[in-house]
């Protein structure tokens, strides 16, 4: 039996192993851009409300506004019972904070969240059904 040879329609090109090589991977630097940063009790297991958070934020704004969300879970008495989104913006010294539930008196509604984010980043934008009144 022979053994397959590799034609030049299979190899892959230099253009693709260059692609796949890690030594020429560059890590993005997401202080650039927007960032939302979701804190949340770990204690208190709303790590699943996060990430929904997470990902109705990722999905309406989009990386040309929001260009990270990160989620520090907290886990100290210091922080029991935390949920707060902040809002990291290139040039400004400190984040905004956007969203804390001791403050606010419960979980952010994600339509009012949308809202406040929206007039920092993208003003203007609509934002749908979110932007009409109840």
């Amino acid at each position: 039996m022979s053994q397959p040879t590799e034609n030049a329609e299979n190899a892959p090109s230099a253009a693709q192993n260059a692609l796949l090589d890690p030594t020429t991977f560059v890590f993005p630097k997401p202080l650039e851009l927007n960032t939302i940063t979701i804190e949340f009790c770990d204690r208190c297991r709303w790590q699943h409300r996060a990430t929904w958070v997470q990902t109705e934020l990722l999905i309406t704004f989009g990386p040309s506004a929001i260009g990270s969300i990160t989620l520090i879970p907290r886990m100290s008495d210091e922080t029991a019972g935390r949920f707060r989104v902040w809002l990291s913006m290139p040039g400004e010294e400190s984040a905004l904070l956007m969203w804390d539930r001791k403050v606010e008196g419960g979980f952010p509604e994600l339509k009012v969240l949308k809202q406040r984010i929206r007039d920092k980043v993208q003003p203007g934008k609509s934002l749908g059904h979110s932007d009409h009144k109840a």
